[in-house]
């Protein structure tokens, strides 16, 4: 198990919340989830797309931003924004073992509050035009620079 942390600020779609999981499960980060999200986390989307691996998942649910940002602070971790906004490319980036990649919600991203909370921004390049990857397509991304740069080597 990696120190290596995915976050979902309020996740909108269950099945993009458990294929996440199921990644994490698989490559051996934890997951913290931001409530409240846009659906029951026992939902039949989220079980199915998570499979079995949900339950080997290290999943921590936060009651609000302000729980999640309480937590974080004492933990000393940099919370590291993946933003359509950002400036920064992820594989320029240079990752910590204990960063807290954090993602938004699909319909919305993220607050201006939570935006200027980051301690780093970064984002995938795309071809102009168009407004967003997929989360889980992004989070699989950014999770796997991460590891590659301080796990795997």
């Amino acid at each position: 198990m990696t120190d290596l942390r995915l976050a979902l600020y309020q996740p909108d779609i269950p099945g993009n919340t458990g294929t996440i999981l199921r990644l994490a499960a698989c490559l051996g980060f934890a997951v913290d989830i931001i409530e409240p999200a846009g659906f029951d986390i026992s939902d039949r989307n989220l079980k199915r797309a998570g499979m079995d691996y949900i339950a080997t998942a290290a999943l921590t649910r936060h009651v609000s931003w302000n729980h999640f940002e309480t937590w974080l602070q004492s933990s000393g971790r940099r919370l590291v924004l993946a933003s359509t906004k950002a400036s920064g490319r992820y594989t320029d980036f240079a990752f910590r073992p204990d960063d807290v990649l954090l993602f938004g919600r699909e319909s919305a991203g993220v607050p201006d509050q939570v935006h200027g909370r980051a301690d780093a921004r970064i984002l995938v390049p795309m071809v102009e035009g168009q407004r967003s990857i997929n989360v889980a397509v992004s989070a699989a991304m950014i999770v796997g620079e991460a590891m590659r740069q301080t796990v795997w080597g």
